[in-house]
């Protein structure tokens, strides 16, 4: 197993440390909101990770995927982000509620391009391996569900933030770190 980075370890820390003494401590302070400070610190750690190890994050490969047990049920997304030459420069996961399929492909999407963005990436080339998502963005299908409109603006609003932005479909073995994720996130409700 690689050695874990800052980011992994603070996410570790995030999910399994009990919360109770901080809260105490600090009792204007809620759940998300500590969530949401380790996600940032987490955040830093990875830029500052990259800088460190001379990794360019201008242009990076986004695998995307998102997992619900049901449709509707516990739903995941996730995401990993890679130079081009294949260097892993981060893993990311995020819990979703009880969400369809579609639901959570489409945030493991946004997760991802959200983070590119952070990192200063200009230029993006995505993976997935939901053909309906990305037909749908590529505009060969319609976005018939009302529900994923807005999803679909989203992603179709940061895909026009990068310079370059390249979306294709991939076989589910492609894609199986992005699925361990999404996965994940319903697992630790990362």
């Amino acid at each position: 197993m690689a050695r874990p980075s800052p980011a992994e370890v603070l996410r570790f820390i995030a999910e399994n440390e009990s919360f109770e003494r901080t809260l105490a401590a600090f009792p204007d302070l809620g759940l998300d909101d500590l969530r949401g400070l380790l996600r940032a610190v987490a955040r830093a750690a990875v830029q500052r990770e990259a800088e460190a190890r001379g990794i360019d994050t201008s242009r990076l490969r986004v695998f995307c995927d998102g997992a619900a047990r049901g449709n509707p049920g516990p739903a995941g997304a996730g995401a990993v982000l890679y130079t081009p030459d294949g260097r892993l420069v981060e893993r990311l996961g995020r819990y979703l509620g009880r969400q369809t399929n579609n639901h959570a492909e489409y945030q493991g999407l946004i997760l991802g391009l959200e983070r590119a963005l952070e990192l200063g990436a200009r230029e993006v080339e995505v993976y997935a391996d939901s053909e309906l998502m990305v037909r749908q963005l590529l505009g060969e299908y319609r976005v018939r569900a009302e529900g994923l409109l807005p999803l679909w603006r989203r992603a179709r609003e940061l895909l026009a933030r990068f310079d370059r932005a390249r979306i294709a479909h991939v076989p589910r073995e492609r894609n199986a770190e992005a699925d361990e994720m999404s996965n994940r996130a319903i697992d630790e409700r990362m």
